[in-house]
């Protein structure tokens, strides 16, 4: 038993802590699969001018994520442009009302957000 103790305490400090996700980080990755969704339709039904992906950027840079969750945004935005990219080659009315749809809830969110967790 005395052995054990040394071990396990050594364990515990040899393996790093886990980072804990803010309350609010569901919602990011949501937000950002929607800003990749958007980014794509957006161009290919010729509807709006915003850089999406520009303002997601500049959503990570003001969130300042450590680096596991900065991938999982990333990875959520770029989940958003493929899963659109597979099934829209053209701007039809099903990807139109799914724009309008999008750009709905990413209001929504964004308020959520904002209201909830700002500080």
């Amino acid at each position: 038993m005395k052995r054990l103790v040394p071990l396990l305490l050594a364990l515990s400090l040899a393996t790093p802590a886990l980072a804990i996700d803010p309350p609010y980080q569901r919602q990011m990755e949501r937000l950002s699969e929607i800003m990749g969704s958007l980014y794509y339709l957006e161009p290919l039904c010729k509807a709006g001018e915003a850089d999406w992906r520009a303002e997601m950027a500049e959503l990570i840079a003001l969130d300042e994520p450590d680096e596991d969750r900065r991938q999982r945004l990333a990875g959520a935005f770029n989940g958003g442009y493929t899963a659109f990219a597979r099934f829209h080659r053209q701007c039809t009315p099903a990807s139109r009302e799914a724009l309008l749809r999008l750009l709905s809830e990413a209001q929504r969110l964004s308020r959520e957000i904002h209201t909830r967790f700002a500080e």
